[in-house]
């Protein structure tokens, strides 16, 4: 297995090579944060396929630190982009539209360029709170809000009961929320 700096230059080489050894390090990875949030093999599948044909696209000029993170974050606004796209007129039923809704309380999904400016401020935030955070409550965050487990799917991992990740995440959410405002930040 190839080395991620090796295949990021593969990528700013031009070299096709780089989507065939992403797709072997990285396929299994990307499918599941996909599958997560859209619950559907074919569209999972197109989500994954469209982060390698994104991932061409933006190296060069971008040069990701971390080849995994940045296909991570690719394939999983990928997702979310389908997912309200197949889903606009309903938000009910899928685990995203809760999910969404939960995050919805703490930051808005708004996409003007005078926004971008705010939302980087707020995700430096947001990684220093995570920071903060003993493991375990990091672990909750994380696995809810970046790969878009169900609060079952944590509970049977973590060996607790749904209603107390559930009260967890509520309060990790309230405190996010209040350590933002706290620093200036109307949400």
């Amino acid at each position: 297995m190839m080395e991620d700096s090796e295949i990021v230059q593969l990528y700013w080489d031009r070299n096709e090579a780089a989507l065939t050894e992403t797709a072997a390090k990285y396929g299994g990875y990307c499918t599941v944060i996909a599958q997560n949030i859209l619950h559907n093999a074919e569209d999972a599948e197109e989500c994954v396929n469209d982060t390698y044909l994104n991932a061409w696209n933006t190296m060069p000029p971008h040069k990701p630190q971390t080849l995994s993170t940045f296909l991570g974050k690719l394939v999983r606004n990928l997702s979310f982009n389908r997912f309200k796209r197949l889903h606009s007129e309903k938000r009910g039923g899928f685990e995203q539209a809760a999910i969404l809704e939960e995050l919805g309380e703490i930051i808005s999904d708004h996409e003007s360029v005078e926004d971008s400016v705010f939302r980087k401020e707020v995700l430096n935030e947001i990684n220093a709170f995570l920071a903060a955070l003993p493991a375990e409550k990091r672990y909750l965050f994380i696995r809810r809000y970046w790969y878009s487990d169900s609060v079952a799917e944590i509970a049977k991992h973590c060996r607790r009961s749904e209603n107390a990740v559930s009260v967890d995440l509520n309060r990790l959410r309230k405190k996010l929320r209040n350590d933002l405002e706290k620093r200036g930040y109307a949400l």
